[in-house]
């Protein structure tokens, strides 16, 4: 069966895997914290222990959804604006060439949910999917650029990225040394 439509739903699984790998790992140390500072104990009296775990859960899982969906309309909107400024390509077969990236994504999530143990190697795993997934899309994209085009779109990725992380990363160290800041001492 061959049909363009068979891999549509690959983004989104990719997502609920990624986001549950890292929603299992954050709940497991949001427990840790909770029994450090004597709280767990107390919500026990309220809820009971598969109740507090599973909740908790759920936060981290639409936590972590909400930020991969988030990376993923950012992810399309770069991707589309690159094709449209250097690729050759005016149908939209570019588009349909490299649908089937999705499906390194897919594969990573299910890798991520067997490192859920170390947030390193989850953070490693979707990192090394990404590299790999935009290798793919450079080469089944590259007979449809011209060298400059090619060196144009990586440069633009590449570009564009790195001041999404570091803007992110520097406002994240602001509020940190705010917060810190603001603390009595």
């Amino acid at each position: 069966m061959k049909n363009t439509y068979l891999i549509g739903y690959f983004p989104l699984i990719s997502i609920i895997l990624f986001s549950l790998s890292f929603a299992i790992f954050s709940e497991m140390q949001a427990l840790v914290v909770l029994k450090n500072i004597g709280i767990y104990d107390g919500m026990l009296e309220f809820f009971s222990d598969a109740g507090i775990k599973l909740a908790l859960l759920l936060a981290m899982f639409l936590l972590y959804f909400m930020l991969f969906a988030a990376l993923k309309l950012v992810s399309d909107t770069i991707l589309e604006l690159s094709l449209l400024f250097f690729s050759k390509d005016s149908e939209g077969e570019n588009l349909k060439n490299i649908r089937l990236g999705s499906a390194i994504y897919l594969l990573g999530g299910v890798v991520s949910l067997l490192c859920v143990q170390s947030f390193l190697l989850v953070c490693a795993v979707f990192l090394i999917t990404t590299i790999i997934a935009f290798i793919y899309f450079v080469y089944k994209i590259s007979n449809t650029l011209s060298t400059a085009g090619l060196i144009g779109l990586i440069f633009f990725h590449t570009i564009l990225w790195s001041i999404i992380v570091l803007t992110i990363t520097y406002s994240m160290l602001k509020l940190y040394n705010s917060v810190i800041a603001s603390l009595p001492m």
